[in-house]
């Protein structure tokens, strides 16, 4: 035992000893420490987000609700997707793109008697008008808005427009920082974008990103989409925040995330376009809600197929797949087949480019349509009307019976049929009641249910008439088909 103590301390000599060596053998470090009088230089975007976060809020909201029976004692992830509108896939919510959803970030309390959301705002006046996501505060009983100064305010609802998502609050503060508001038209994919908000509540955050996409539609998330897509990280909570390019302009609110199998950042989120916004604002501002003017027709995508079918492979614009009855549309003779290629001398790139920019307008606005007929281009001038309630979603229905050609089973329409079909008893074609999984029909979006009423645009009366047609069809065919009381094309 003695021998080993020895051996300890003199091994800890000879270490200490080692290293009072090395220090001896080597000079003093020196250091370099910046001036603190010297003004910084900032190459990143420090002054970008020192004068936009002033602007952006935190809003929690709360509404009482009543527990659904069984609820009580649930799993939590079943309250989650009950918030969220679906399951895992996020697929609950009806025509909603897999994985994408809202983005507030909400909690329920052991009772289910109350919700609280967690979401985000933009200061965009200085005298306390704010806007964020109608989801965020849709329900609400009370309105809460966090300052960056931690000041707390009771904000009070201007008004709201689900169908964008889009809301307007209000806050008496006095004169408040706001932010400048700039022009998303102008936005171009690959330009700086900056995510400002209160991603779950833990504090203001910036995120940095670029913008990856514009124009973003048919998501399922909102009735009218034109969003900006971007790689800034958006998580829970940041719902109604700024997305800012590089300058602190707002060009756009983020909304939404693609989610797989995670609530976190997945790299693609959804900001409704800031020219949207005002012009959504304007008129909640004025009268506390949102009038839009409507054409009365069932716009569709133009695809490469149905162009070639209607004899000019470079056509491009919005076809008509139905008018509808006493509308502005069928006022002013516009018919199925049309092809509207530009609008008020504007070209019309798509139906989703047609139909937002005819609900951006006032109702008994004039357009002047120029469209394609026959492969003869008319001038159609159309007033507008007010947008009227919108129908309910329709189911469909139906049985194979009788099989015919390129994979699709028909059978003659009858009123059973008819009722079966949801089509008026004295329509003519044939239904659709089978389709094979691996056949070009079932590519084109033909569905079981579908009366076919026209091939190649020339009527069909019953299966006789749709064989002979099909037979004398190329590679290319155009379907009329009638889907629940309205028309529209189908290119196989």
């Amino acid at each position: 035992m003695a021998f080993t103590a020895v051996l300890a301390l003199g091994l800890g000599g000879l270490a200490i000893a080692s290293v009072e060596r090395t220090l001896d053998n080597n000079p003093t470090p020196t250091f370099q420490f910046a001036n603190q009088n010297e003004p910084a230089t900032h190459a990143g975007f420090a002054p970008v987000v020192k004068k936009v976060l002033p602007a952006v809020v935190n809003i929690s909201s709360t509404k009482v609700v009543k527990t659904p029976v069984g609820m009580e004692q649930g799993d939590p992830s079943d309250l989650f997707r009950q918030f969220f509108g679906g399951g895992d896939d996020g697929s609950g919510m009806p025509g909603q793109q897999p994985g994408a959803r809202r983005r507030p970030q909400q909690r329920r309390e052991p009772e289910g008697q109350r919700e609280q959301g967690l979401g985000s705002g933009v200061i965009v006046s200085p005298e306390g008008y704010i806007v964020t996501n109608n989801h965020v505060i849709d329900g609400a009983t009370n309105i809460q808005v966090t300052l960056s100064d931690k000041r707390e305010f009771k904000a009070r609802l201007i008004g709201t427009d689900p169908k964008t998502d889009v809301a307007v609050l209000k806050i008496d503060a006095g004169t408040l920082p706001s932010i400048v508001i700039g022009d998303s038209s102008k936005v171009q994919v690959g330009d700086y974008a900056l995510a400002v908000g209160d991603p779950f509540g833990v504090g203001q955050t910036v995120t940095m990103g670029i913008v990856s996409a514009k124009g973003r539609t048919h998501l399922g998330i909102e009735d009218y989409e034109d969003f900006i897509q971007t790689d800034a990280p958006i998580n829970p909570g940041n719902s109604g925040g700024a997305l800012v390019n590089d300058r602190g302009e707002l060009v756009g609110m983020n909304t939404a995330i693609i989610a797989h199998g995670s609530e976190g950042n997945q790299g693609i989120g959804f900001a409704v376009p800031v020219n949207l916004i005002r012009t959504v604002m304007d008129q909640l501002l004025k009268t506390g809600h949102v009038t839009r003017a409507y054409i009365g027709i069932v716009p569709q995508d133009l695809t490469p197929a149905m162009a070639r079918a209607f004899g000019d492979k470079d056509l491009s614009g919005a076809l008509v797949g139905d008018v509808s009855p006493n509308s502005p549309a069928q006022k002013a003779g516009l018919q199925k087949g049309d092809i509207i290629v530009s609008m008020n001398g504007k070209p019309v790139s798509d139906s989703n480019d047609l139909r937002m920019t005819v609900s951006m307008m006032a109702p008994g606005s004039r357009v002047d349509l120029k469209v394609t007929r026959d492969g003869a281009v008319r001038d159609i001038p159309v007033t507008l009307e007010e947008l009227p309630a919108t129908k309910a979603e329709l189911q469909q229905k139906g049985d194979a019976t009788k099989s015919s050609l390129s994979g699709i089973s028909v059978q003659d329409l009858d009123s059973a049929t008819a009722r079966q079909a949801g089509v008026p008893a004295d329509t003519q074609g044939v239904v659709v009641t089978g389709i094979n999984p691996s056949s070009k029909a079932a590519d084109s979006g033909l569905q079981p249910g579908d009366v076919i009423q026209q091939v190649n645009r020339k009527p069909v009366k019953n299966t006789a008439d749709f064989d002979r047609a099909m037979s004398a069809s190329k590679d290319d065919t155009l379907l009329l088909v009638n889907r629940q009381g309205t028309t529209l094309y189908v290119a196989v």
